[in-house]
């Protein structure tokens, strides 16, 4: 666990005042206090346009998400003003890197009301967010977006795309054998604790992957009043040969778009900690009785699901964003984590907050570690902070970026990055937050 608690923070001094001006209050929710944090979730339920927060909801997110800092701003002049016009929550989480793990400021929850848009709210919240975290002596913040075209403007770059799989199952087939061990039906309750623990030993295996939370598990094993015929959900776990639970899977029946007959398989969320558990896991959704097509999201990009089936064609890749990251202090940042190969380069870095600007020189040894220093000399690459966090875990490509001219340099130096950056397996986020 980190010993920085997100809720010690002070909301930040420059959002506040800058609300303030506009006649908002900017300020922390006390979260121990259920009234206080009852009007807060229900203003992030209508901003995500959910339902109306009810008892069972609010005791389940009061004990469950203890550890989360809530803020919010108010409006003295509205209706009712006790219910906030806009909400961000934040925790300290670790993220898996290459070679370990780092602290990261993890941001959720942001809305708007749709009365109060167009007042620089958003802004606020955010960059309160990113000053928030510096200040506190993190090194990186991250989030899940709804809405691409937002955080870029914040200094958060898109840094691990995932894939969603649609299988035409009749059409895929199987080619992947059968593994050893054996898949079993549990209870959701089971379900949830085996999603929870196999998630625990499986996230430090990739970089990218966060630590989860209970309500997070029971929401995809369908036991959270947040999701709508939660008893519709089922599990199975992937036990090995030597009796070791390695893998689970929620999932979920629906009827077929295209043939009334035959079903459409869901998969809720997949974890697994063993290339068996994966292949066992996925042979189970693919050979099920009186399925037709099935469906999953938050995939590796590298998913061998592709070379599973018997033909590719049947099951359909589509790649997208899905993690974004956002260095706070690019020295602490990239000497955290370890590298593929040596590279040499100096960077020229502009932050739209200020908090990374500068020129910085990055030397990376045969060990696999890094330095980075300060300097003078002219940069070999130019490129925001956006861009450096997009690239941060090798999961985008600085080529890519530099064809976009998202960035600018050095095209030989952009290609010894992309060598040193990118690990042995692309970076992978199962999970939103």
């Amino acid at each position: 666990m980190s010993p920085i608690d997100a809720r010690t923070v002070p909301a930040d001094p420059t959002s506040h005042a800058r609300l303030a001006a506009a006649g908002l209050d900017y300020r922390l929710v006390d979260g121990a206090d259920r009234d206080a944090l009852g009007r807060t979730l229900q203003a992030v339920s209508r901003g995500f346009l959910g339902p109306e927060v009810n008892d069972e909801s609010l005791t389940e997110q009061h004990t469950q998400l203890a550890d989360r800092r809530y803020t919010a701003v108010f409006d003295a002049s509205i209706a009712e003003p006790e219910i906030p016009v806009a909400t961000v929550d934040s925790w300290v989480t670790p993220l898996t890197i290459p070679g370990g793990e780092l602290d990261m400021w993890a941001i959720s929850g942001v809305t708007v009301s749709p009365t109060h848009r167009r007042r620089g709210i958003a802004r606020a919240m955010l960059e309160g967010e990113v000053r928030a975290a510096a200040e506190a002596g993190l090194a990186m913040a991250g989030l899940t977006v709804t809405e691409t075209t937002i955080y870029g403007r914040y200094g958060f770059g898109s840094a691990i795309p995932m894939s969603r799989w649609t299988i035409d199952v009749r059409r895929a087939g199987w080619s992947g054998g059968e593994p050893d061990g054996r898949v079993e039906f549990v209870s959701r309750e089971q379900l949830a604790r085996d999603l929870g623990e196999v998630h625990d030993r499986q996230r430090t295996l990739r970089a990218g992957e966060i630590a989860g939370w209970p309500r997070r598990w029971r929401q995809h094993a369908g036991l959270s009043s947040s999701v709508k015929d939660g008893d519709s959900v089922r599990g199975v776990r992937y036990v090995d040969a030597d009796g070791a639970v390695r893998g689970a899977m929620a999932y979920r029946i629906a009827e077929g778009e295209s043939d009334f007959a035959l079903a459409r398989l869901d998969i809720r969320h997949l974890a697994a900690e063993t290339d068996d558990a994966t292949a066992a896991l996925l042979r189970f959704a693919l050979q099920h009785d009186l399925v037709a097509e099935v469906r999953t999201d938050l995939r590796p990009v590298d998913d061998p699901l592709r070379w599973l089936v018997s033909d590719e064609r049947g099951a359909v890749q589509t790649i997208r964003d899905h993690g974004w990251l956002r260095i706070l202090d690019v020295p602490r940042a990239l000497e955290a984590r370890t590298y593929s190969a040596p590279a040499t380069a100096t960077l020229e870095v502009t932050d739209p907050l200020d908090l990374t600007t500068g020129t910085w020189h990055l030397e990376i040894g045969a060990d696999g570690r890094a330095h980075v220093a300060p300097t003078d000399a002219a940069p070999d690459i130019r490129l925001g902070i956006a861009q450096l966090s997009s690239i941060f875990l090798g999961g985008v490509p600085a080529l890519g970026l530099l064809a976009a001219r998202r960035m600018a340099g050095d095209r030989a130096v952009a290609a010894a990055l992309d060598v040193a950056f990118r690990p042995a397996q692309p970076p992978s986020l199962s999970i939103w937050y």
